[in-house]
């Protein structure tokens, strides 16, 4: 049996995205117990590569990823082995919902209506401005969930993404399309 196009796509980025969970949550388990911590920092910027100089380089890779894509605030983020974990509460929930997501895709193949997207968005949403604009304070629990609940719907959106873009001829093939 062979597997369409669209598939085999959403295969290799589905072992991607797998892949960099895993190692996300290998990383802090396979350094010294309680070596990691206080990582506190912001989006967008190397915060902690000299902290980081002595951790072995898959560790550190996956660490650097992390504090460059995440804010790695301590308090929001779990701990593993006694370290720190390399991303926050929310986006290893964010992760985690799109390997699921993806793989919802993957074997069922429906394709829903956009609304159910955004529904699923609200969560996370609704928990981030309650928390910007009130002295409530989510726990990690909540943000990994919220986060969850947002990447399934990425996932899943990434996958119908995907689909159409193999599904249109009127629009020119994919790669690897004749």
């Amino acid at each position: 049996m062979k597997v369409p196009v669209a598939k085999r796509y959403m295969l290799i980025i589905e072992a991607i995205l797998l892949a960099v969970l895993l190692a996300i949550v290998i990383a802090p388990l396979a350094l010294p117990n309680d070596s990691i911590g206080g990582l506190d920092g912001s989006i967008g910027s190397l915060d902690h590569g000299e902290d980081l100089d002595d951790v072995p380089w898959p560790q550190r890779a996956i660490y650097l990823l992390g504090d460059i894509n995440c804010h790695q605030q301590a308090d929001r983020s779990f701990d593993l082995n006694g370290n720190q974990m390399p991303f926050c509460a929310r986006d290893l929930g964010l992760l985690a919902g799109a390997v699921l997501g993806l793989a919802a895709f993957v074997l069922l193949g429906r394709k829903v209506p956009w609304t159910w997207f955004l529904v699923l968005l609200v969560p996370m949403a609704l928990d981030g401005v309650v928390q910007a604009i009130t002295d409530y304070e989510s726990s990690n629990i909540v943000r990994l969930f919220t986060g969850a609940i947002a990447g399934l719907a990425a996932g899943y959106g990434a996958g119908t993404l995907i689909d159409d873009f193999f599904e249109r001829p009127d629009e020119g093939k994919g790669p690897g399309q004749q």
